[in-house]
């Protein structure tokens, strides 16, 4: 998806590389460097991110504004920080 049609953001990451517990740990760490309310975007693939990474980041609670699929099966996860 190109940069233009994604949601406005502070940053982004790329963790469909990750496996679990990796996916959320680098998750966190991209949160722990925004300020309240900044929107990280969270490209991810694979049912265990997709499971694992919104629930963490909602017990931590950040707010989880949108999860838009792309063409090429994966996902973006919208997270504001909390």
């Amino acid at each position: 998806m190109p940069a233009s049609l994604l949601p406005k953001h502070d940053k982004a990451i790329d963790i469909t590389a990750e496996t679990c517990p990796m996916t959320y740990v680098r998750t966190r760490l991209a949160l722990d460097t925004l300020q309240t309310g900044q929107v990280l975007l969270v490209k991810l693939k694979g049912e265990d991110p997709l499971r694992n990474v919104p629930r963490a980041a909602a017990d931590q609670g950040h707010e989880l504004l949108d999860l838009l699929e792309q063409p090429d099966g994966t996902r973006i996860l919208v997270i504001q920080k909390g």
